[in-house]
């Protein structure tokens, strides 16, 4: 198990578009491994390649339905979004507060697993959510630029939820 060090809100690397990913190498898979462990321990649902420091287009989720089934994305396009959603959301880079955000409460979307497997996925409400604010890393964007309202402080139980 191997821990990374989660960037926080005003790291440079956070605010950068990330490189898609051209070939999947055992650095990178060991990439993916060591975000899904960083991930957990942060008890988080989801993480992007830029948190951790590297500017490539590779995100991990896991909404907790099927714990230690986590979604690997790799080069993610969003090709449909419909309905809407507004809920509280939080971020690993940016812990103890959260905010409301008004999300598409459906996507669908294209991307490579761990192995370059190309593949679609639709989701709905909670992932479909997830997908969006990862997706919204790659680009260099932060949750707190849709927050309606300001920001407010939460207690690490309230963060899991």
């Amino acid at each position: 198990m191997a821990l990374r060090q989660i960037r926080i809100m005003g790291d440079e690397k956070l605010e950068k578009v990330c490189r898609p990913v051209k070939e999947m190498t055992p650095k990178l898979k060991q990439l993916v491994q060591d975000m899904l462990d960083t991930m957990y321990d942060a008890g988080g649902v989801g993480l992007a390649a830029p948190q951790v420091g590297i500017l490539k287009r590779i995100v991990v989720i896991d909404i907790g339905e099927k714990r230690n089934e986590p979604l690997v994305l790799v080069n993610p396009e969003i090709l449909e979004q419909s309905g809407e959603q507004t809920g509280q959301e939080g971020c690993l880079s940016l812990p103890g507060q959260a905010g409301m955000v008004t999300r598409p409460s459906h996507v669908k979307i294209r991307a490579y697993d761990e192995n370059m497997q190309e593949f679609e996925l639709e989701a709905d409400d909670l992932l479909a959510r997830a997908i969006c604010h990862e997706v919204d890393h790659l680009e260099g964007i932060m949750y707190v630029r849709h927050v309606e309202g300001e920001l407010f402080e939460v207690t690490p139980e309230e963060e899991e939820e």
